[in-house]
């Protein structure tokens, strides 16, 4: 018998999951600040609803997917929030890319209202939703993560249990960390090998079947040689993760070297006015065409 699960934030990844939730034979309530997005559930199938609170109030268990800290705060603690439904025994799985210290206050705050939080973020992008190809990162306590996990585990290749809360977020930014870095580094190399006079055949064949072969190189070398912008992962996303990366590792005594120096030429795409663009659109920044 399905759940009634509550979906707070219906931008890419949050409406492909609810989609997916409501699959599952889940009945499935969402909130969004944007009037489109909630008319999108509801051609989906689902229930929209005025706000987190009201979501609470019907749900056995509530998701909230946001890109910023001020908006998870204002949907779970602020006055629309869903500690105003005074429903103890809730589960909150908080499924943003967020620091690890802010992930562990927030249930905190949480946990003061009856309110137990799982951290639950997700490696892969929205359009590998569909495919239930993500993979879930969950920090919390066994006993939540084990009433969560008959939702989570279908939705996902796979659905790991990190340990306390804020573990999953840790998980997350490591993750990061390399996927974001990385494809800077491939923008690099397609761009060197084309300036150096290497066919694109021949960088696919010789790169995919080589050490640099692998999920990274199979979905990102065909958007770089196509020159393919269309938005899956943002710039703007890129950017803001690797600054939680740098933070994390700064808490813990270690100057990143790499990482930073990615960074910089994401924000440069990002002031560039590619914010909303695919990452992929890093390329041009190492041809120098932000400059132009």
């Amino acid at each position: 018998m399905g759940e009634k699960l509550g979906m707070i934030g219906l931008g890419k990844m949050g409406l492909a999951l609810a989609r997916q939730m409501m699959v599952d034979g889940h009945e499935l309530f969402g909130y969004d600040i944007d009037p489109e997005r909630m008319k999108l559930l509801e051609d989906e199938g689902g229930t929209p609803v005025e706000c987190s609170k009201i979501l609470a109030e019907k749900c056995d268990i509530t998701f909230s997917i946001l890109l910023k800290a001020e908006h998870i705060e204002e949907n779970t603690v602020g006055p629309n929030g869903i500690v105003q439904a005074g429903k103890e025994g809730l589960i909150h799985v908080e499924m943003s890319t967020m620091p690890p210290a802010f992930q562990i206050g927030l249930a905190e705050k949480l946990s003061g209202h009856g309110i137990e939080m799982l951290d639950a973020p997700i490696s892969g992008s929205h359009n590998k939703v569909d495919d239930r190809v993500i993979t879930f990162m969950v920090g919390g306590k066994d006993e939540v993560f084990e009433r969560a996990r008959p939702i989570l585990e279908p939705l996902a290749a796979a659905t790991t249990h990190t340990g306390a809360v804020g573990t999953g977020a840790t998980m997350k930014v490591v993750t990061n960390l390399f996927v974001n870095s990385v494809t800077a580094l491939m923008a690099e190399m397609v761009v060197l090998g084309e300036r150096a006079g290497l066919s694109h055949g021949t960088m696919e064949e010789c790169l995919g079947a080589g050490s640099v072969r692998g999920a990274m190189w199979d979905v990102m070398g065909p958007r770089f040689f196509n020159r393919d912008f269309a938005p899956r992962g943002a710039v703007e996303i890129f950017a803001k993760d690797m600054g939680i990366a740098i933070d994390l590792a700064k808490e813990h005594g270690l100057d990143l070297q790499v990482v930073p120096a990615a960074r910089k030429m994401f924000q440069r795409a990002e002031a560039a006015g590619w914010g909303k663009d695919d990452a992929s659109r890093v390329l041009e920044v190492y041809e120098g065409k932000d400059l132009e």
